[in-house]
């Protein structure tokens, strides 16, 4: 998704060209991947860190919601700036903060040094996520005119939710047979990173760059007034959404080692990569089918999976906490896919990007708010018991917001 008009490089291919932008699309498929898969790498391994500086898990959520917090910088001061200064740039240069941050995490493994790898880790996403989806759209359209543009926006949503759910399961494999657990994973990283960085300095660049650069501006969010009754209801829903995954990923190792007493770092990254998985997965199986259908399908699947969270953490039953985290999974990714069509629907080509820009930040403040509660809470009452009233205070928001979304949506509104 970009956020002002996209400018093609070139007018005019030939079949080589064609050819290297069909190169280029893997070739940032690959990165996107790498990139984003990083971003959730250290969600198994936070008990160790727990471990290691003895700190209380509200300072888990704390170093979860610096990495929310970068997020939103990045889509704030940086997620734009690509239209005008080049794709390729853009993303080499949020590669080369990953990096930065994949280094801080093998040589320090002190609290203050994770909160800043992370801020790190999140301002780079912040400016890649809309980059790279954009570019994908770009290449993939001049590699292959002839073909429908959907390809390229789904491959882009499923790298980008895939990427973060292989993150916890691949740093599970590594750390639950290699030893040096908080190394391993993150110098693998490097090595990767560093790959991606090569990569991507061979790929097409996709738009012109201006004879005279526009003055800079941080990413302007606003909505119309006409929209903003739509914008509400969906913001609330994507910012209830992210929730669940936000207190998914930070507090699901602390759940299986501290309540349920299973210290596998690998069925701590299995749980979180179903629930990340299921959210891909459910955007590509019924993506496609109409704005009604698919709120209906997100709102029922995440109601009951955040009823048998609550369940499953009152029984402390893992089969039953595992197969919550699908469902609720699931409906996260058809309840967000809704509110970003509705933000985009609603609003006018003019406000198209600023209102996107609104909804993405209204998402990452859920994924990260909320969390930093939920971890005070568990400070001070037993993780179960702060998990059912998160369920319960999310699953009412989600049905108040759904409900609003479900009232105002129109058949006609189903792209």
């Amino acid at each position: 998704m970009t956020t002002t008009s996209q400018r093609p490089a070139r007018t005019h291919h030939d079949e080589a060209s064609r050819a290297r932008h069909r190169r280029g699309f893997w070739v940032v498929v690959a990165a996107f991947t790498v990139l984003m898969a990083f971003t959730t790498l250290p969600t198994p391994l936070y008990p160790l860190y727990q471990q290691l500086d003895g700190f209380p898990t509200f300072v888990i959520t704390l170093i979860f919601a610096a990495y929310g917090l970068g997020v939103m910088s990045g889509l704030y001061l940086a997620g734009h700036v690509s239209d005008y200064l080049g794709r390729r740039r853009v993303l080499l240069a949020a590669t080369a903060v990953e990096l930065v941050s994949a280094v801080m995490f093998v040589l320090l493994q002190d609290t203050a040094s994770l909160l800043v790898a992370r801020f790190l880790c999140g301002l780079g996403i912040g400016a890649v996520t809309a980059t790279a989806t954009a570019h994908l759209a770009e290449l993939h359209a001049v590699g292959r005119p002839e073909a429908d543009g959907r390809f390229a926006s789904v491959t882009a949503g499923a790298v980008n939710t895939g990427g973060l759910a292989l993150g916890p399961l691949v740093a599970g494999l590594l750390t639950q047979f290699l030893p040096h657990p908080l190394t391993v994973p993150y110098a693998v990283w490097v090595v990767l990173l560093v790959l991606a960085f090569g990569a991507l300095l061979v790929a097409p660049e996709t738009v012109d760059r201006p004879a005279e650069r526009p003055a800079y501006r941080p990413q302007r969010v606003s909505v119309e007034p006409a929209a903003r009754p739509h914008f509400s209801a969906a913001a609330v829903a994507a910012g209830a959404a992210f929730s669940v995954l936000g207190v998914f990923t930070s507090l699901t190792a602390s759940f299986v080692g501290g309540t349920l007493g299973l210290h596998s770092r690998l069925l701590t990254g299995a749980l979180v990569f179903g629930v990340i998985g299921a959210s891909a997965l459910s955007q590509i199986v019924l993506g496609s089918r109409e704005v009604a259908d698919r709120l209906r399908a997100g709102m029922a699947a995440m109601s009951v999976g955040l009823v048998l969270v609550a369940v499953g953490a009152w029984t402390t039953s893992l089969p039953l906490f595992a197969v919550a985290g699908i469902l609720a999974g699931a409906g996260v990714g058809l309840v967000f896919n809704v509110a970003i069509t509705t933000a985009a629907t609603v609003s006018s080509s003019e406000h198209r990007g600023e209102t996107l820009a609104g909804m993405f930040l209204a998402a990452y403040a859920g994924i990260t708010v909320p969390v930093v509660g939920a971890g005070v809470a568990v400070t001070f009452f037993p993780a179960q018991a702060v998990l059912v009233v998160f369920a319960g205070v999310v699953l009412v928001a989600v049905l108040v917001s759904t409900r609003r979304l479900l009232a105002r949506s129109t058949p006609s509104r189903s792209t």
